[in-house]
């Protein structure tokens, strides 16, 4: 499936895990990312073949809904997923002001990866049960984290560097690739990326 694919998010680490999904979805299309909502809006009007804009509601230039009704304006005939942290309410709110639908950023991948598929074809995503949460004993395992592993894992979420977080825990970077590696099998998680996923469900990114 050729085409080209916009993400507006803020967020490098969250832009990497959209990025996973689409090429899972769309192996082989032009990615282009924006960090805010003037450069999303300036991308949309020039990227060629635009078939699908990932937008996260929290973003620098955005306020409340202005970020679909901008884009939507600029690409009437291209389908807006929203994908934020925003509440339950955000979901019809989004679909009122042009978006095909609205997801919440604590569902997993293939979830994510599900939504992108039906967004292509402007079908709205599967309902998810309003602010939807991990389990309990998710929240429990990461109460039970360590200082150290906690810094760690909020580093990892502003998109650190494992070199940045050494330096900036004053740690070398055996140690925090070891406290990742931790973090990654308390949580039951593969990657990084799923780690920050987790955490942003549970509502420990800042940023939000």
């Amino acid at each position: 499936m050729s085409g080209s694919v916009l993400i507006a998010d803020d967020h490098p680490l969250f832009r990497q895990a959209l990025k996973l999904a689409i090429e899972r979805i769309m192996p082989g299309a032009r990615i282009v990312e924006a960090g805010t909502l003037a450069t999303a809006a300036a991308a949309a009007a020039s990227t060629q073949e635009l078939r699908l804009i990932l937008l996260d509601l929290k973003m620098p230039g955005a306020v409340g809904y202005s970020g679909i009704a901008l884009l939507h304006a600029e690409c009437p005939d291209v389908p807006i997923l929203v994908v934020s942290s925003a509440g339950a309410e955000a979901a019809g709110e989004a679909r009122a002001f042009g978006a095909v639908g609205y997801l919440h950023k604590g569902c997993d991948l293939a979830t994510i990866e599900d939504a992108i598929a039906r967004a292509l074809n402007h079908v709205a995503p599967v309902e998810q049960p309003p602010g939807v949460q991990p389990a309990d004993q998710v929240r429990r395992t990461v109460a039970g984290f360590t200082p150290m592993q906690l810094k760690v894992l909020l580093a990892v979420l502003d998109g650190q560097l494992n070199k940045q977080i050494a330096h900036r825990l004053d740690i070398s970077e055996a140690t925090v690739k070891v406290h990742m590696t931790a973090i990654m099998r308390k949580l039951d998680v593969r990657t990084r990326t799923q780690a920050a996923l987790v955490a942003r469900s549970l509502g420990i990114d800042s940023r939000d």
